[in-house]
């Protein structure tokens, strides 16, 4: 069954068919081609798992209709990806569309909450320079982000390597946000303040007062480059397993890569977002100065920026087998493994965290001495049986030499683990 007939089967047609645009070039086009491969896919997957769609010629033998299944799940899941990824680069022309919006409709916010909060004091020059501050921000931003309109506009500086928005630069950009806007509003303020004036806004700008907005910068800034140096050294050395993203999504900030909520980057994103917070309050209420945080927030932060890298650290590690068994059907003696026969390979981190879509699934290689061997795909209803963190199950190739033969898996992310020896025999 091919992926357009599992597509029918969904109910997915094209635009002659009164369905959505799928050229792939605009945007509403990549996400409705998406959605048609996600569901051609599940069609076809589903009627694998039910029984269905195996040639009558290949129902005589379970190896060959199972090694068929996954050739067809396979060329699909390529399908899927190329639909996945013409769908991220659609969402980062998106993304840089609306960005400049909604930064300007900021703007527009605080000109609107400084009326209202003017009516009864009155206007001042402290309004007018955080006003003044606000839109050269927000000018610096829409130039950065139409320089960066292909990677994401604004968000560019936030997303990493792996197409992920990334914790660490999200807080470090917000503190330099926070720290230039508190900046531009002293220097607006000195710029139209009189002699006098201007002597007692350079003595508010002098360290004493800003020692903690700059801690805090400086914090943001540190915790980003050595997180980054401790994620690059440990997937060059292979103790790090790290699988790209289709498009960055909000929820990176708060979980781990798989999608699961992450406590080391969730409460590093809000104990810094609650600080900043803080912060941008004591600028509002003396805005000729520049906030003075607290130690005990500064120390609180480093707190939470030690945590964040403990987490950073700790995680991940190479795929380890931990044993290697003949994979006998109910009923079957015991005997040894044997070319022709399924073996199953038992260990940890076969499939990386992110790695759960099909296309990488079937990436996943086992090495039996010189024979390379793809995992075959195994549908079950909602998702695989086969490959999984845990257990991996694939033929011995007769091309395998009998004898002490070494096993060894190739996961999606390149990671090999260590060479485990088994007995093949004739």
């Amino acid at each position: 069954m091919s992926v357009e007939a599992a597509g029918r089967v969904a109910g997915t047609g094209g635009p002659e068919g009164g369905g959505a645009c799928l050229c792939g070039q605009c945007p509403h086009g990549a996400r409705a081609g998406h959605r048609q491969a996600v569901a051609a896919f599940v069609a076809l997957r589903e009627e694998f798992a039910a029984g269905r769609g195996v040639p009558a010629g290949l129902a005589h033998s379970a190896g060959a209709a199972r090694q068929w299944v996954s050739d067809e799940l396979s060329l699909s899941a390529r399908t899927l990806a190329e639909r996945a990824a013409a769908e991220g680069v659609a969402w980062l022309a998106v993304v840089q569309r609306r960005t400049v919006p909604v930064l300007w409709a900021a703007v527009a916010a605080l000109l609107l909450g400084q009326a209202l909060t003017a009516v009864g004091s009155g206007w001042t020059s402290a309004r007018t320079a955080g006003l003044i501050a606000a839109v050269l921000l927000a000018l610096a931003l829409t130039v950065a982000a139409w320089r960066h309109g292909a990677h994401g506009g604004v968000l560019a500086p936030l997303i990493g390597e792996d197409r992920r928005l990334s914790a660490s630069r999200a807080v470090a950009a917000g503190w330099v946000v926070v720290v230039l806007y508190a900046v531009l509003t002293a220097a607006v303020q000195l710029a139209v303040a009189g002699p006098g004036a201007r002597r007692r806004a350079v003595r508010l700008l002098e360290l004493p007062y800003g020692a903690g907005l700059l801690a805090a910068l400086f914090l943001g800034c540190a915790v980003a480059v050595l997180a980054h140096a401790l994620v690059t050294v440990r997937v060059r050395a292979g103790r790090l397993q790290k699988v790209p993203a289709d498009r960055p999504r909000a929820v990176d900030l708060l979980a781990d890569d798989a999608g699961r909520g992450s406590f080391p980057g969730a409460q590093y994103v809000l104990v810094n977002a609650a600080v900043a917070a803080y912060a941008l309050v004591c600028l509002a209420r003396q805005p000729g100065r520049l906030p003075d945080l607290p130690w005990g927030l500064v120390v609180l932060l480093l707190l939470s920026g030690v945590t964040y890298l403990a987490g950073t650290a700790v995680p991940g590690g190479r795929p380890v087998i931990l044993s290697v068994v003949r994979s006998r059907e109910l009923g079957a003696l015991a005997a040894p493994i044997r070319t022709g026969e399924d073996i199953e390979i038992r260990g940890t981190g076969f499939v990386p965290p992110g790695a759960g879509t099909p296309d990488r699934l079937a990436r996943t290689v086992v090495r039996i001495g010189a024979v390379h061997v793809p995992v075959p795909l195994v549908p079950v209803a909602g998702g695989f049986a086969n490959p999984s963190d845990g257990v991996l199950t694939v033929p011995v190739p007769v091309d395998v030499e009998p004898g002490r033969v070494e096993v060894r898996v190739v996961t999606a992310a390149g990671v090999e683990t260590e060479g485990y020896l088994i007995e093949v025999q004739e």
